[in-house]
Order: C-alpha cells, then sequence, then structure tokens
C-alpha cells in the first residue's frame, strides 16, 4: 500500500478545508466593510448562535439519556449531541470523544443521522419562519 489515499484524505481534511474557509472569508471580507458588518445586531446575532449550538448539543445529550430510561435498547448519549446541523463537524467530534473513553467506539455513522435531522430541521425551522415573517 503506497499511503496516497490516506495523505488524500488527511489533506481533504485540514489543509484543503482551512483554504477554502480562509478563500471564502476573504472574498466575503473583501465585499463587507466594519460598519456594515460589526454592528451590535450582527454581534447579538452571533452570540444568539452560540448560545442555540450549546443549548442544542446538550439538549441532545439529555434527551439521549432520556430515551435510554424508557427504552429497551441503549444508546450512546454522545450520538445525541450530533444533533447540530454541523455537518460532518459535529459527527467527527462524537468520534473522537467516544474513542477517547473507549477505543472500540465507531460512532460517526451512527452520529451522522441526527446530524444530517439537524440540517433538515433547521431548514424546516427557516421555511416555517420565512412563511410567518415573510408575510
Amino acid at each position: 500500500e503506497s499511503g496516497v489515499t490516506d495523505r488524500l484524505a488527511n489533506s481533504a481534511k485540514t489543509v484543503l478545508i482551512d483554504v477554502v474557509t480562509v478563500l471564502i472569508g476573504t472574498t466575503v471580507g473583501a465585499k463587507t466593510t466594519a460598519d456594515v458588518f460589526l454592528t451590535p445586531a450582527t454581534i447579538k446575532i452571533f452570540i444568539l448562535g452560540a448560545a442555540s449550538f450549546c443549548v442544542a448539543t446538550a439538549a441532545g445529550v439529555l434527551f439521549a439519556k432520556i430515551m435510554n430510561l424508557v427504552s429497551k435498547n441503549k444508546i450512546n448519549p454522545l450520538v445525541g449531541a450530533a444533533g447540530v446541523s454541523a455537518v460532518p463537524a459535529a459527527a467527527r467530534v462524537v468520534q473522537v470523544v467516544g474513542q477517547q473513553y473507549d477505543k472500540s467506539n465507531f460512532l460517526v455513522m451512527h452520529a451522522m443521522a441526527p446530524n444530517v435531522a439537524g440540517v433538515v430541521g433547521s431548514a424546516v425551522a427557516a421555511g416555517v419562519l420565512l412563511g410567518i415573517l415573510g408575510s
């Protein structure tokens, strides 16, 4: 085995995503001025987003624990933490944290289901909000 596939996968996970992030940030930043972008309203939106991300992660873990109380089949509560719409970062974090505690944990595929459900839920919630507030 030449190891080329591993190097390509590592490049896509690290270097390539960093370059794309910098390019997107640069193109958005080139079009935006500080007086338009950095307003109290945008700062409130950032804080609200960070708070909602934390609440969604904690709620996912808590609901997974509640499901374990009432369900016959137990699930790892970490999978509930992937229920936010940060694809695939949340699933990867669940995988890393799960393997820190038990090397035999392979949670990434199980975590992708609530991860994608978080994306669908976000899209539905955005559609409902646009429908209510847009008219």
